[in-house]
This record gives C-alpha cells, sequence and structure tokens, in this order.
C-alpha cells in the first residue's frame, strides 16, 4: 500500500472545526472564571480529566498491542498512535488547574492545614511544590513514551525492518509498568485529594478502568465516523468492531467490578474517613446521579453488548459508543463536582448542579484535542503502512 493511498489530502474541516470550536468555547470559559472561580476550575477538571483519559487510555491501547504483538488491532494503531501524541498539548491545558490549585484542592490552604491534623499527617505528599513537580514528572513520563512510540512508527512507515518491532517491545515493555504506577499517582494527585480526609487504595485502578473503557468506544466512534465519509471503510471491517465490541463488554463489567468492590470494601470497613465519599454521593440530589451512574455505565452497556449480533451491528455500535463516552463524562463528572463546596466555603452549591461552564470547558479542550489529533492524523498514513502484521489485520475475520 501506498502513502498516497491511505493518507487523506482534503477533508471536510474537520481540524478547523474543532479548532474554532475550541478557542470560542474557552475564551467563553473565561467569562466562568470571572463569575464564579471555584465552579470554573472544578467544571474544567472535569473535562481536563476526560480527554486527558482518553489520549492515556490511547497510549495504553498502543503499548499492550506491541507487548502482546497483536495481528487483529493493527488497522487501529495510528488512530491510537495520534491520540496519545496528543500528550504534550494536555501537558499544556493542565496549566489551569495548577492555576486554580487552591480554589480545587482544601490542603492547599496553610490555615486548613494548621487546623487540620489530618493534613498535617499528609503534607508532606499533599504540598503546592511538590504536587507541581509530580505533575511535570507525570507528563514527562508520558510524553517520552508517546513520542518513542510515534516516532518509530513513522520510520517503519518508510521501510520494514525487524528491529522495529523489537523497538515498540522494548519502549512498550517497562512503559507499561510506569504507565501504571504515574497514572495511579496522578488519579490520587488531581482526583482523590479533592477530599484529602478521603483514600481508597483501588482509586488509581478505577480511574484507568474508565478511561480505558471511554477510549475503546471513542476508537470505534471515530473509526465510524471515516468509514460514514468513505474512508477505512473496506479496511475496518465487521469483524474488527465486533473484537472492538468484546472489549468494551469486558471492561463494562471490569470497571464494574472495580467501582463494587470499592463500595464494598468501604461499607463493610464502615470507617468515618471512608464513607464519608459515598455519603457525600448519597444526599443533596446526588442518590438519583449515583443510581443513573450505576444504570448507564453497566446495566445498559452491558446488556446491549452481551449480544454478538449488537457488536456487529454498525449503527448500534456508534450510538454504545456514544453513550458509552457520555457516561464517562458523567462518572467524572459524579466523582469531582461533589467536592465543590464540601468544605463551607461553596456550601450552598454542594448539590447537584450542571453549569454551563461544564459544555463550555468540554467544548473548550475537546476542540483543542481533536484539532492536534486530526493534525497528527492526516500528516501520516492511516494505516502504519511498513508493518508486516497488517497484512494479517487486514484479512482478519471471525
Amino acid at each position: 500500500m501506498s502513502v498516497q493511498e491511505l493518507q487523506i489530502t482534503k477533508d471536510n474541516g474537520f481540524g478547523k472545526i474543532a479548532l474554532g470550536v475550541g478557542v470560542v468555547a474557552l475564551a467563553a470559559s473565561v467569562a466562568g472564571f470571572m463569575t464564579n472561580r471555584a465552579e470554573f476550575f472544578h467544571a474544567y477538571l472535569v473535562a481536563y480529566c476526560f480527554w486527558l483519559g482518553i489520549s492515556l487510555g490511547s497510549l495504553f491501547f498502543t503499548m499492550l498491542h506491541h507487548i502482546v504483538s497483536a495481528d487483529w488491532s493493527t488497522v487501529f494503531r495510528r488512530i491510537s498512535e495520534s491520540l496519545m501524541i496528543t500528550m504534550p498539548v494536555m501537558a499544556i491545558l493542565f496549566i489551569p488547574i495548577g492555576l486554580g490549585i487552591h480554589d480545587l484542592y482544601h490542603w492547599s490552604h496553610a490555615e486548613a492545614v494548621a487546623a487540620d491534623k489530618t493534613l498535617q499527617h499528609k503534607a508532606g505528599w499533599l504540598n503546592t511544590g511538590f504536587f507541581l513537580v509530580r505533575a511535570f514528572i507525570y507528563f514527562a513520563i508520558w510524553t517520552a513514551l508517546a513520542y518513542s512510540l510515534y516516532k518509530t512508527s513513522l520510520e517503519q512507515d518508510k521501510r520494514y525492518d525487524e528491529k522495529h518491532r523489537a523497538t515498540f517491545k522494548a519502549i512498550s515493555a517497562p512503559g507499561i509498568l510506569l504507565f501504571a504506577l504515574s497514572l495511579t499517582f496522578a488519579a490520587w494527585d488531581w482526583v482523590m485529594s479533592l477530599d484529602p480526609h478521603w483514600y481508597s487504595t483501588i482509586f488509581g485502578v478505577y480511574m484507568f478502568a474508565g478511561a480505558w473503557w471511554a477510549t475503546l468506544a471513542f476508537i470505534v466512534f471515530f473509526s465510524l465516523y471515516l468509514r460514514a465519509n468513505g474512508v477505512l471503510a473496506s479496511e475496518i471491517k465487521v469483524d474488527h468492531y465486533h473484537d472492538m465490541g468484546k472489549l468494551m463488554f469486558g471492561f463494562t463489567v471490569f470497571w464494574t467490578y472495580i467501582a463494587f468492590s470499592q463500595f464494598m470494601l468501604i461499607w463493610y470497613g464502615n470507617i468515618e474517613e471512608e464513607t464519608i465519599f459515598y455519603k457525600h454521593r448519597w444526599e443533596h440530589g446526588w442518590e438519583y446521579v449515583s443510581i443513573f451512574l450505576g444504570i448507564g455505565h453497566f446495566a445498559i452497556p452491558f446488556f446491549s453488548l452481551l449480544f454478538r449480533a449488537a457488536k456487529r451491528n454498525l449503527t448500534f455500535m456508534r450510538i454504545m459508543s456514544a453513550w458509552m463516552l457520555f457516561m464517562h463524562f458523567v462518572d467524572l463528572f459524579w466523582l469531582i463536582m461533589p467536592n465543590l463546596g464540601a468544605h463551607g466555603e461553596q456550601h450552598a452549591a454542594h448539590g447537584v448542579h450542571v453549569s454551563w461552564m461544564h459544555l463550555a470547558t468540554f467544548l473548550g479542550i475537546g476542540g483543542i484535542f481533536l484539532w492536534f489529533f486530526w493534525q497528527r492524523l492526516t500528516s501520516a498514513p492511516l494505516l502504519p503502512i511498513g508493518d508486516a502484521r497488517l497484512k494479517l489485520s487486514l484479512e482478519f475475520h471471525q
């Protein structure tokens, strides 16, 4: 296959539209920042975690593909690579979170630490300077892994060499361990520490499960968008979507297993500093969001993807992948927004409150994310043409 056959040279303005929407939405978000700083930063964190999770999930998808020497998923590899290489942009978009640290994190206030023995005990880890240093380390790890894999992939496009496969494995094997540790610590820092009195040793796995679940949904949704526009319509077959549907189904169960395990152990232990997490999500209207999350994040995708015919119906897969992305946003909203007002200053806003700032920040970050993703995707062939396993992937069938 030639580069010319598989590289988009003319498009429908997808990248320009995404960039325009992103810039306008971020500009509109400034009004939210001026009117309610605390609500703006919480809404921004929800949207940021959503899009960062897809970038991180794509990095995991790519490394896992190389570690297990998968054949069938080769046709999705360039999409996952173009998603993971957005990491430098996501690092820049983290800046508002660093600037809003005092509006987001109770432990960042010296007077709060002075009056709270628990915060004093955790001050060695939860302090502004070390928080920002750790964030820099996380992005350094993720960017280095993404860039090295992406660079090797582009080199492979020019000419096939067996050393490329060895390089992929040499990066991915230790990289997936670094990924697991850094993602866990980032989840603790950026989301769990919103309530510094609460902790869960399984929280990092919970965040990973949600991000990976959403990544599978995004890859399917975007691949079907390309297919609807006549791109990769014959290369990515129904059989490929069927296998992606199996993964989506499997990780619906995995996310539910992790979520229930966390809840069951905290309920059984009945320790005040642990149960407070669920107490905040079972009052002031949050109980309805909790019930909706259980139904929408587990029951609906579980029973919908249970059947073989559903996973081979591309219209259904497009709808289900969109639903899964929506539910992932609800999950992050459920995790983050109850902390708004939990420490007294914004107590009136502690109930469920959906603001226009959630849409503005989601579109703002998402627009920039999708623009950069599209730039990377269209700058190279849509399939890794130098990969010897591509032929097997194109011939894949159930």
